[in-house]
């Protein structure tokens, strides 16, 4: 609309003309809304209310006596009161320019006379304390052209050729090179043991293939192996079965040949040695029998037949001395005594006969053949004692004609 006028959100318009501003300023202050502006009898002018920003480069002396070159920037701006901007109007409204011009040589003069206060080593370690004591001592001043700073930054401090920037930090330096030589140090060896521990994986893995290709090479060369010995194996066993087969079945034969063998030698075998040895014990006990008998036949044959010739053979032994030359003593009691002697004598030569006989019954338990041949020489025996049947004894004729009488007591 004609007349209409409205500021830019970082602007402030000032109107001069008619009446006054605020405090009578000579001009009135729009911000943020639009104002109808009489074509003129109105003058309208806009005074920027963004952010400017101003360097400063200066060689500021310390406590020390030590030059130092210092590098700051200062971000300031027309403050958003009516007063400010009135302030700020007043000044620097016709050459806004000049608002960082004029800044900038304000806090150079600040900053040199706080530096000039601090010694090296508080600027350097306390930059933070150096920008706060700047922005006291020069808020005053800033206020009264309308100006408020938002910052203020130490860009940089150097002493220069001196080098007592560089000496001040010398030992921090060799604490810190230390520091990180030790560090570095530290950082090589643990990427060393890294490396070491990663070779040492690598080569465990490397062994580890290695085992695991070497079974696997090992397992098939034993399939092979398997494969290639499975049609001789197979025939081996065959061949094994076959000839345990044959072997029982030689064993079986045997067997049953050693039976056959049982049943037809080994058992008729004992059979008829059973029947042998029953038929000789039967023939020794019929044998043994016999001869018991014919010895106890002998026995009472040759008692009886003693007995009976006893008397002929005292006859005998009398009819021997009769042709003796006997001197008998004591009459009859002497020839008591000779007929004694000669019955003793025949008692004793009966005994002797028993006794005889006695022994051979001993032995009659000998071959069928000895009790034959003594049953011969028994015959022999009674045919021996002469065809008379008697017993011989000596008689007087055997004997010498001069024996000489015999006294007989």
């Amino acid at each position: 609309m004609f007349g209409y006028r409205v500021p830019a959100p970082d602007e402030a318009m000032l109107i001069s003309g008619g009446r006054r501003g605020l405090g009578g300023a000579p001009f009135r202050v729009v911000t943020g809304h639009g104002k109808f502006v009489l074509p003129v009898f109105r003058k309208v002018r806009f005074l920027t209310l963004s952010m400017c920003e101003s360097e400063v480069t200066e060689t500021c002396v310390t406590r020390q006596g030590i030059a130092l070159h210092v590098r700051a920037v200062i971000a300031f701006k027309v403050g958003n009161d009516h007063e400010s901007i009135i302030n700020a109007g007043q000044r620097f409204l016709s050459d806004q320019e000049q608002m960082s011009v004029l800044t900038g040589r304000i806090f150079a003069g600040h900053l040199r006379a706080i530096i000039g206060s601090m010694t090296v080593e508080e600027i350097v370690t306390e930059r933070q304390k150096l920008a706060a004591e700047v922005l006291d001592t020069s808020k005053t001043e800033m206020a009264k052209i309308g100006l408020i700073v938002d910052s203020l930054q130490i860009q940089s401090i150097d002493d220069g050729d001196t080098g007592y920037i560089d000496a001040m930090s010398a030992p921090h330096k060799a604490a810190i090179q230390r520091q990180a030589q030790i560090a570095q140090a530290q950082a090589t060896q643990v990427a060393v043991e890294a490396e070491q521990a990663a070779a040492r994986k690598q080569a465990e893995y490397g062994r580890q293939t290695a085992i695991v290709k070497a079974e696997y090479s090992a397992e098939v060369d034993r399939a092979q192996a398997q494969a290639a010995q499975a049609g001789p194996l197979a025939q081996a066993h065959a061949q094994q079965e076959v000839l345990a087969a044959q072997t029982e079945l030689a064993q079986r034969q045997a067997k049953l040949r050693q039976q056959q063998l049982v049943a037809e030698v080994v058992k008729p075998a004992e059979a008829e040695a059973e029947r042998v040895r029953i038929l000789a014990a039967a023939e020794a006990q019929r044998m043994k029998i016999q001869a018991e008998a014919a010895a106890s036949y002998d026995r009472v044959a040759l008692d009886r037949m003693l007995i009976d010739q006893l008397p002929q053979i005292v006859k005998e032994a009398a009819g021997g001395l009769a042709g003796a030359n006997v001197n008998v003593l004591n009459g009859a009691d002497g020839l008591g005594e000779i007929a004694a002697g000669l019955v003793s004598q025949g008692l004793t030569i009966l005994d002797s006969v028993r006794q005889n006989l006695g022994g051979q019954d001993s032995d009659g338990n000998r071959s069928d053949g000895n009790r034959s041949d003594g049953n011969r020489s028994g015959g022999d025996r009674r045919g021996e004692s002469g065809s008379s049947g008697l017993l011989q004894l000596p008689t007087g004729k055997g004997r010498k004609s001069d024996d000489g009488p015999v006294d007989v007591d």
